[in-house]
């Protein structure tokens, strides 16, 4: 019988995976909360609005998704 036991390697490989899936969720309310203001055919300063309140949300969606790439191929690398 083999035991396997749990490596920060792991660690770092599934919690970079994590990180990197909510990013994902998070970009794909970006492409959804846009896609429905454009086809509510709103005034330009309403579309700007809601445009800078997805805006933040996008970006810390894709730092998430980045950071936990990056874990992923350091636990890879390191393993």
């Amino acid at each position: 019988m083999e035991t396997h036991e749990t490596s920060i390697f792991d660690l770092l490989i599934w919690g970079g995976a994590s990180l990197s899936f909510i990013g994902l969720i998070g970009l794909v309310w970006c492409i959804i909360y846009v896609a429905r203001a454009r086809r509510a055919h709103l005034p330009d300063a309403e579309m700007r609005a809601k445009l800078k309140t997805a805006l933040p949300m996008n970006l810390g969606a894709l730092f998430l998704s980045v950071i936990g790439l990056m874990l992923v191929i350091l636990g890879i690398f390191l393993a």
